[in-house]
């Protein structure tokens, strides 16, 4: 297994502008996934607004690309300002990964 990266992504959502929201991840999901050393991305959000969304990523360059590029730079201006009342990042190297499905 070669060494990849995972970002950690928690939120609280405000309950401002939904459509918005939601129209905003769709486009930036979209992105990321075209992205150099983007690799897959999972995300859920209960009904209280708390979300959590795990990006994984070939490199820590690739994910300081993703963190500054343009039009991602306005989705998180927009977190900021409306859309979440906080957040948390978390970047973890992954060391071991097992599954299991039936």
């Amino acid at each position: 297994m070669e060494t990849y990266y995972a970002v950690i992504f928690t939120s609280q959502r405000t309950e401002q502008d939904e459509e918005g929201y939601d129209k905003m991840a769709e486009r930036i999901d979209a992105l990321a996934q075209q992205q150099p050393g983007f690799l897959r991305a999972e995300s859920v959000r209960n009904e209280e607004g708390k979300g959590i969304t795990v990006s994984y990523w070939t490199s820590l360059e690739a994910i300081q690309a993703w963190k500054e590029h343009a039009k991602h730079l306005i989705a998180q201006q927009l977190g900021k300002d409306k859309w979440y009342t906080a957040y948390n990042v978390e970047i973890c190297q992954m060391l071991k990964a097992y599954s299991f499905r039936k």
